[in-house]
């Protein structure tokens, strides 16, 4: 019998769509600067510096990063595999959405709320999906004339 496919967990700090926002957030900092400092996860958040530090501290004891007053925050492998679970998730409903001309404003809105809320089997079919539009303009542009019929 193989193996079952390990799950990727979800942060038990709040097992909420915060705590995924904040491994999501702090994930794409380290990609894009090789770091993430409290102040500019509070920016990307819009919200208070005091709010992250609780946060961070919570998702330290949990285990899913490290953080040093003043130095930053590092993920822990298991923060890093929800981080990269979120962002993944998130760039593919982005091109998914944005294929069709949905305006980045909508396409921003409605991918917050639905990131948090899909199964892997979802994501496996809107990634499939995704994948054979990008790979066929003809089939994305007769569903393009189909939306504005």
């Amino acid at each position: 019998m193989p193996a079952a496919k390990k799950a990727v967990s979800t942060p038990s700090a709040a097992q909420t769509r915060a705590a995924e926002d904040y491994l999501e957030q702090i994930h794409n900092l380290i990609q894009q600067k090789g770091y993430a400092r409290v102040v500019d996860i509070a920016a990307n958040l819009g919200i208070s510096q005091a709010s992250v530090t609780a946060m961070i501290q919570k998702l330290d004891a949990e285990g899913y990063l490290v953080y040093e007053r003043y130095r930053g925050v590092a993920l822990t492998d298991q923060g890093r595999a929800v981080g990269q679970a979120i962002a993944h998730r998130h760039d593919v409903l982005s091109r998914l959405l944005t294929s069709f001309g949905i305006d980045p404003e909508t396409v921003h809105r409605d991918v917050e709320g639905m990131e948090h809320h899909m199964s892997r089997q979802t994501l496996q079919v809107l990634t499939l999906i995704l994948e054979e539009l990008e790979g066929n303009a003809v089939l994305l542009k007769k569903l393009k004339r189909k939306m504005r019929a």
